[in-house]
């Protein structure tokens, strides 16, 4: 039998269990801020339409929510259990920044979400709304520090490391503010945003489609719509920023996604590829002459570094960064695409009635989750060797367990994730299929003390 590497299995369970994971933070960050602007529609205009719509997909932010707290706590465990030497030599940055994710954003979120749940018809309007407010942002709060200290593991700062390689704080300000974190933390609630208004709008698409809660799907086809057709194409500008970046502090990533090989100047864009590590070149390649400098550097003759720059053993492995980068930036077309061509029938009065769009727009709306999905492969994958850049290499960061434990765990989080995630999800879809519930606006003012003593429970 053949001997189980517990650093491929360490890295395949991670890889699968945040992946799992982050597909519900990037869904219900969005959704939140949906949320408090669907409420707030309500409590300006009185309409009864907003409050049936923000009933409904409360129900679906609470399972989402409660998928991802739990799978998000197994990731903490993994910390311990699969990457201790991580923990030991990096604990004193990484720790302090998801403690502080716990005491600030956790909280908070936990602290409204009840009232949030629970309190339409307990707790005046403005009581409701401001508990929402509190957990849309909780949930921005929530990716601020988990982006804070994923940033400081692809471009650290403001750190010092003692004889024992264990990293130390000189300058929480720059830990925490690390040079890619406002471009990585830009584009991720940029892509939580677009992951909700697809979803959101493809759901309305399919209401009308059905001819089954119209009024209300107009409304979120409307609103996903509107959010889309600005926010995709600025997301491709912070994609352009979040690239200069990572060229100018991670050049060997960004030779990977491209599948550079060579430093030069004058290079072109790759468009497809099969990169061939062992030979270090790249098979059946489709190319457009002198755009690759023009995109990574804006300079039409700009000098981008190629992986042959890099020692082998410090170089990452191009396959996967290179075919999730051009994944990724496909489906922000797709939006893009979809955004223009949405605000063409829209302007034109035909949106609600052009059938081909509707079924377009309901079969690409989960396409923001495969996006955030490929964007993390990019980053992550193309981030090795390294766990922490150019300070600890993941080989070093794993606990020292043997491989057919880590194979035993990882077959487990696949049998258990699959029944308790495949039942929230079985329960999404039944609350999307069912629609909008007819039911009466809630009270002005929920006040006990005015209600007849029958309506309480009292002969």
């Amino acid at each position: 039998m053949p001997e189980l590497d517990p650093l491929l299995l360490s890295r395949i369970q991670f890889a699968f269990t945040i992946s799992f994971h982050i597909l519900f933070p990037s869904f219900t960050i969005g959704l939140a801020a949906w949320l408090v602007v669907l409420e707030a529609l309500w409590l300006k205009t009185g309409k009864d339409i907003y409050f049936r719509i923000a009933q409904q997909w409360t129900k679906i932010f609470a399972v989402s929510f409660g998928m991802g707290v739990v799978s998000g706590v197994v990731l903490s465990y993994e910390f311990g259990t699969n990457w201790s030497e991580l923990s030991r030599r990096g604990g004193n940055v990484i720790g302090p920044l998801m403690a502080y994710e716990v005491l600030t954003a956790f909280f908070l979120e936990a602290g409204f979400l009840g009232i949030m749940l629970f309190g339409w018809k307990r707790v005046p309007k403005w009581v409701h709304f401001f508990a929402s407010c509190m957990v849309a942002f909780g949930t921005l709060l929530s990716a601020f520090w988990i982006l804070s200290a994923n940033s400081f593991m692809q471009t650290p700062a403001g750190y010092t490391v003692d004889a024992g390689g264990v990293l130390h704080v000189a300058d929480w300000w720059q830990a925490i503010f690390s040079p890619s974190f406002p471009y990585r933390f830009a584009h991720m609630v940029a892509a939580a945003y677009l992951t909700t208004a697809f979803i959101v709008a493809g759901i309305g698409a399919w209401y009308i489609l059905r001819a089954k809660s119209v009024p209300e799907g107009r409304v979120m086809l409307g609103m996903g719509l509107s959010l889309l057709v600005w926010l995709a194409p600025l997301q491709i500008l912070l994609g352009d920023l979040h690239g200069l970046n990572a060229l100018h502090y991670q050049p060997a990533k960004v030779a990977a996604l491209e599948a550079h090989w060579e430093t030069g100047k004058d290079v072109p864009l790759i468009l497809f590829a099969i990169p061939d590590p062992k030979a270090e070149t790249n098979r059946y390649q489709v190319e457009v002459p002198h755009l690759g400098s023009l995109i990574l550097t804006h300079e039409w003759d700009g000098e981008v570094k190629g992986l042959k720059d890099f020692k082998p053993e410090d170089r990452p492995d191009p396959i996967i960064p290179f075919f999730a980068f051009r994944l990724m930036v496909g489906i922000g077309l797709i939006m893009v695409a979809v955004g223009i061509a949405g605000a063409v029938l829209w302007l034109t009065g035909r949106l609600f009635e052009s059938r081909w769009f509707l079924r377009t727009l309901t079969w690409v709306s989960p396409l923001g989750f495969l996006a955030v999905l490929a964007g993390w492969f990019t980053a992550e994958v193309g981030r090795q060797p390294w766990t922490v850049y150019g300070i600890l290499r993941t080989a070093d960061a794993v606990s020292p367990v043997p491989g057919g434990s880590v194979l035993a765990s990882v077959i487990l989080f696949v049998l258990v994730y699959g029944i308790v995630f495949g039942a929230g999800l079985y329960y999404i879809i039944k609350l999307v299929q069912r629609g909008p519930e007819e039911a009466p606006p809630a009270p002005e003012e929920a006040d006990l003390s005015h209600r007849p003593m029958a309506a309480a429970g009292n002969p």
